[in-house]
């Protein structure tokens, strides 16, 4: 059992897992690389006293026709409004916030976006023990499902979290389903996988290495989730049907992470660097006026076959 952080530790193993990650997609495109444009800020730029920097990674014109995978680490003097809504004791503390984060919109409409993000947070206070915890997941947002596809999506999250008990990925599988759910709409924004936020405590005791090494095997299963995907669906033939309904559907990428997602409001409450916060919007989606999919046809499958709750493994 072990309380005691290591900031550089956590960072070290970041900035690496986001090497892994770009090459683990370049791989997969076969046509497209990222492009690196790294960033720094200070206090005098905004007006939360935000410093720090991060490393923005954006792929574009290949597979995947948008995607970014971004690093940072940024300080603040106080904590925003989104991140003391469930802990109002840690209002007028000065963080750390440090994680990677990423959106992959590929441009075949038979292969999903996916989503990951791993993060970690310190909220200090002099005369105090820093308050820390960890945070991510990953999902996937299928527009043309295939049950192998969503199968193996959480058959590699349920793996991974198996060291860590029984009980680890049925909790965290389910506060995915809960989390990615669009109230408005009533209905999921895809088909899951692994949420978490809060993790500090193992056993009812602070725990920071298995806290970490829990972070750790969500951020590098990622790449074994979602590389077998894009290399099984990346030469389906598709055409002019698929690409529209591609776009309407990623209409409902945009309504989530604008109005729900906690890494956006986040990023906006504290002046983050608005370009990385909204990397994760897709590059060409519609809204039609009170669309339904025609019943029985392969757009309706989504609704009635993937969108609701199930057991995948």
């Amino acid at each position: 059992m072990s309380s005691a952080i290591n900031i550089e530790a956590v960072k070290a193993y970041l900035l690496d897992l986001q090497d892994r990650i770009c090459h683990a997609l370049e791989q997969a495109d076969g046509k497209a690389t990222f492009v690196e444009d790294a960033w720094e800020r200070g206090e005098d730029n905004n007006p939360l006293a935000l410093t720090g920097g991060g490393r923005t990674r954006v792929i574009t014109g290949g597979t995947i026709e948008k995607g970014g995978v971004n690093f940072s680490h940024v300080r603040g003097a106080a904590l925003p409004a989104s991140a003391t809504a469930n802990r109002p004791e840690l209002a007028g503390r000065s963080f750390q916030a440090m994680g990677v984060s990423l959106v992959i919109h590929p441009e075949n409409p038979y292969i999903p976006t996916s989503h990951a993000n791993v993060r970690f947070f310190v909220a200090e206070k002099e005369g105090e023990a820093p308050v820390w915890w960890f945070g991510g997941g990953f999902d996937l947002t299928p527009f043309y499902p295939f049950e192998e596809d969503v199968v193996h999506w959480h058959q590699v999250s349920k793996d991974l979290c198996a060291p860590f008990g029984d009980e680890v990925y049925p909790k965290y599988k389910k506060w995915c389903d809960e989390y990615f759910f669009l109230k408005h709409r009533n209905e999921t924004r895809g088909v899951g996988g692994l949420f978490f936020d809060d993790l500090n405590t193992w056993d009812g005791e602070l725990n920071f290495e298995r806290s970490f090494a829990f972070m750790q095997a969500v951020g590098n299963g990622y790449i074994d989730a979602v590389v077998p995907v894009i290399e099984r669906r990346k030469s389906t033939p598709w055409g002019e049907r698929e690409r529209k309904f591609q776009c309407y559907r990623r209409g409902r990428y945009v309504e989530f992470n604008l109005v729900f997602d906690r890494g956006t409001i986040f990023g906006l409450q504290t002046g983050g660097r608005t370009e990385s916060i909204l990397m994760s919007m897709p590059p060409v989606a519609h809204w039609d006026y009170d669309w339904n999919p025609e019943p029985g046809s392969p757009e309706a499958l989504l609704y009635t076959d993937f969108l609701p709750h199930r057991d995948w493994v």
